[in-house]
């Protein structure tokens, strides 16, 4: 595993070593030494989460407050989805700054998304699995979230037609937030 690029404060793009022969291929989607090593970032997941989405279909931006926030670290096992981080530490220096990845099943990729961040993600094909592993269990009262149009951040979704739960039509606008 190696860092990719460095993304946002304390964002990471990590490319695992894949190794291909004749049956298909193998990879270490995680070892806690070596993502400690080359990341900074002690980590101890409790969870591992898997989404399964239509093309279209868009989630997010949510996150948790303390005590509940939670580290990410996430990947697409099948198909295409377009993932966003935004930082919403108000004492970062990339305070709500976000970044976008495609993440495909071909690439590997696996985004680390700290505390404090928002996410979210658009399936690009039909049935999308996400799936992304979490450091702190999930606490309805401390979940958060924002519309993911919201102006103040000019994300370029890949797709023009986006699916929405009833919960995500309902996040209000950034600049309602009391963080």
């Amino acid at each position: 595993m190696e860092v990719l690029k460095k993304v946002l404060t304390d964002a990471y793009v990590l490319k695992p070593n894949v190794y291909y022969d004749e049956r298909g291929f193998f990879y270490e989607s995680f070892n806690k030494k070596i993502f400690q090593k080359i990341t900074g970032h002690d980590v101890n997941f409790v969870q591992d989460n898997k989404s399964r989405s239509s093309k279209g279909i868009l989630r997010g931006f949510h996150y948790q407050n303390e005590p509940f926030s939670q580290n990410k670290l996430v990947n697409v096992v099948k198909g295409r989805a377009y993932d966003v981080a935004v930082d919403m530490r108000p004492l970062s220096k990339t305070y709500k700054n976000f970044f976008g990845i495609e993440l495909t099943e071909e690439n590997h990729l696996q985004f680390f998304i700290p505390k404090g961040f928002a996410h979210a993600f658009l399936a690009l094909e039909d049935n999308t699995i996400l799936e992304y592993k979490v450091d702190n269990q999930y606490s309805k009262e401390h979940e958060y979230g924002f519309f993911w149009n919201d102006p103040e951040l000019p994300v370029n979704w890949p797709l023009k037609e986006i699916f929405l739960s009833e919960k995500d039509k309902m996040l209000p606008p950034l600049n309602k937030l009391i963080i």
